[in-house]
C-alpha cells in the first residue's frame, strides 16, 4: 500500500476532528519515507512507527 496515501488521509481525517490527542499510527510499505515526512511537516500530534509492537508500546504510554 502506498503509505503517502494513507498519511495523507490520516492527516486530513485528524484536521476534521480537530484530534487534540496524539494519534499512534503504524506505516509499512511504499513510500514510507515520504509519509513519515508529511506527517512530521503536518506539526500535529500523529506518531508513525515502522514496529507494530512498538507502535502498541507508545500508544498504551500515550494513555496513560
Amino acid at each position: 500500500m502506498r503509505c503517502d496515501v494513507i498519511a495523507e488521509g490520516i492527516i486530513l481525517a485528524a484536521k476534521e476532528l480537530e484530534m487534540t490527542i496524539p494519534l499512534i499510527v503504524r506505516l509499512q510499505g511504499t513510500k514510507e519515507k515520504e509519509a513519515k515526512e508529511l506527517i512530521r511537516e503536518s506539526n500535529m500530534k500523529i506518531f508513525a512507527y515502522d514496529n507494530l509492537d512498538e507502535a502498541a508500546a507508545e500508544a498504551v504510554k500515550a494513555a496513560q
